[in-house]
């Protein structure tokens, strides 16, 4: 897209000095520069992080290591009313 922008003299000056020693246009190394002050000036979106939970205990209790899921079901939903999945 073609636009118009109003820049320092010594600024252009400068960046088309750079284009040329590095054999790009000016417009190359304009982007270049529009994008870098871009990335380091956007707010990085900060990644999900999971909040620890622990619980008090040492884990699966040893007669349960054995078993299976009914079993282990039966055993955390015991006293607490019906809970079947018939």
């Amino acid at each position: 897209m073609k636009t118009t922008i109003e820049i320092d003299d010594a600024l252009l000056l400068s960046a088309k000095q750079l284009a040329a020693e590095r054999q790009q246009t000016l417009k190359s190394i304009m982007e270049a520069a529009l994008r870098q002050f871009l990335d380091a000036n956007t707010k990085p979106q900060t990644p999900f992080k999971l909040r620890k939970h622990s619980f008090r205990g040492c884990g699966l209790q040893s007669h349960l290591t054995q078993s299976n899921w009914t079993m282990i079901r039966e055993q955390i939903y015991e006293g607490q009313g019906d809970w079947s999945l018939d």
